[in-house]
């Protein structure tokens, strides 16, 4: 894919891999970067970056979780600015705590923004996407929608959701020339991450390495952008000695703190409450 002059529409831009994703896009001359997040603080700082770098920037305040409010947004923004030729998927949120010790609430937020909000922005962009005959679909998942985490449950569920939910829509909009990519990061050294117990002989990546390999990837046409040797040893690893991979996850595990829950973070992985 060849990004200069494109539109892009890039959820969870405020902090850490869609911030990076931004200002790697208006590197690559991209002409207007719609940027989604619900902080329009820092969303404005984003924006600003952005428009040194030479390109666009549209701050587009939004909860990725409410319909109407992203039915009326996308509307605004395909009409101001569009037509979106590519929408990047990043908004996300995790908790790191052992099942066990989980608490509804938690899960409930990861689902809604993970998977109800991505559904939603997706949905209404994919239609008129379908309708123009083009366009490009990237739903960031991560490693743990490969081999599932202990201590991050629910999140590993709703990355394995999302390479699913971007391999269906592969099929189903291939006849109207809209593609769909799947970015697959290991862990990334984000705001998210830093007060999380760390899984032994990981080695955190920076937000920008994942933006160029996602650049790299559009450019190559992959329908997967694995990103980083971990990530590859890792699929390669489950791929050939999958009980060997299962027993290595067990291993790097953080032990659990019997009786209480592990420290949790509420930022999420991208976007910000």
């Amino acid at each position: 894919m060849n990004l200069q002059g494109k539109i892009a529409l890039i959820t969870g831009a405020s902090r850490g891999i869609g911030r990076a994703i931004s200002l790697e896009f208006a590197r690559q001359h991209l002409q207007c970067l719609i940027l989604v997040a619900r902080n329009t603080e820092r969303l404005a700082e984003v924006a600003a970056e952005v428009e040194t770098l030479g390109a666009q920037a549209v701050v587009l305040p939004l909860d990725l979780t409410q319909p109407i409010e992203v039915n009326v947004a996308v509307a605004h923004a395909w009409r101001n600015y569009g037509p979106i030729d590519l929408l990047v998927n990043c908004a996300g949120v995790s908790y790191q705590t052992p099942f066990l010790q989980s608490h509804l609430p938690h899960v409930q937020s990861e689902i809604d923004t993970n998977l109800i909000g991505l559904y939603n922005i997706t949905r209404l962009i994919s239609r008129r996407m379908a309708a123009y005959q083009r366009g490009h679909i990237v739903n960031v998942s991560s490693l743990m929608g490969k081999v599932a985490a202990p201590t991050m449950a629910t999140y590993s569920a709703t990355k394995f959701a999302i390479l699913g939910f971007s391999q269906a829509l592969r099929g189903e909009l291939a006849p109207y020339n809209v593609l769909v990519t799947t970015l697959l990061p290991s862990l990334t050294d984000t705001d998210m991450v830093r007060d999380f117990r760390r899984f032994h002989w990981v080695q955190p990546m920076t937000p920008e390495q994942v933006a160029k390999a996602l650049v790299k990837g559009l450019r190559w046409g992959v329908p997967e952008i694995l990103v980083g040797w971990q990530t590859l040893l890792t699929v390669w690893c489950g791929r050939l000695a999958p009980s060997l991979l299962e027993r290595i996850v067990r291993w790097s595990t953080p032990s659990p703190r019997v009786g209480k829950p592990s420290k949790l973070r509420t930022h999420p992985i991208i976007d910000d409450r």
